[in-house]
């Protein structure tokens, strides 16, 4: 991996490689295997146009952080291509995440944001909000609250693995318990505004009213072109 230039954020979109079967098995309950892989992969396009919306002069690459190890040819097509892939490592979502964030401080980025490839609407301002906050003198974290109690975005200086430690992964204490994890090593926390994931049919519901102007939670989100068209266009339900 190449070596980044000073006061360049890493941006690293955490997902699975689109899979029928794979991906998003709450929401293939409800639409089928075949829709819901589809729509996950609109979710990664979308996610990785807000990264590229956030504007260059700030310094930033986009990365995607996938799962399984040979799903990097599906990565590529649907990335841009000057985002960077880094395969995750770990048996867990602590282990990936601070796997990803020490690889990517490693590689010479002043600052790593992870996100979560699963908000297609994720407002890019969030994403600027963040790295402007972490360019700040002093360290620490920003997080950014999802509506399920976990959070769709972390951002770090430096690789505390304390963060990551004795958190109930999936529960709606995660963004909680990181916020005690900060606390107890004397990191500095910044909260982002709440955003939301898509994990099954409640939350795509939110996506659709969302996308047709008629939210009244979340409101502002980004434009969300590929997620747009496919719903717009009606997703096959078989599975």
């Amino acid at each position: 991996m190449p070596v980044a230039a000073v006061s360049c954020a890493a941006i690293g979109i955490i997902g699975k490689a689109p899979q029928p079967g794979r991906s998003k098995t709450r929401l293939a309950t409800a639409i089928g295997a075949t829709a819901a892989s589809e729509l996950s992969a609109c979710f990664l396009r979308d996610v990785a146009a807000a990264i590229e919306a956030v504007p260059e002069a700030l310094g930033r690459r986009g990365y995607g952080v996938y799962a399984p190890a040979g799903a990097e040819d599906i990565m590529r097509q649907l990335l841009p291509a000057e985002f960077g892939l880094l395969l995750q490592v770990g048996d867990d979502l602590g282990h990936v995440l601070i796997g990803a964030a020490r690889a990517l401080l490693d590689a010479g980025h002043d600052c790593v944001l992870l996100v979560n490839g699963d908000s297609p609407t994720l407002p890019p301002r969030f994403l600027a909000r963040a790295i402007e906050a972490l360019r700040e003198p002093g360290d620490r974290m920003v997080l950014g609250p999802a509506s399920d109690g976990g959070y769709y975005l972390i951002g770090l200086k430096q690789p505390h693995q304390r963060l990551f430690t004795r958190i109930a992964w999936g529960t709606e204490t995660v963004a909680r318990s990181t916020c005690d994890r900060a606390a107890e090593i004397g990191l500095a926390t910044m909260l982002l505004p709440e955003w939301y994931d898509v994990d099954d049919i409640e939350t795509l519901g939110w996506l659709q009213e969302e996308l047709a102007g008629a939210s009244t939670r979340f409101r502002a989100g980004g434009f969300a072109p590929a997620s747009r068209a496919f719903l717009k266009a009606g997703p096959q339900t078989s599975p």
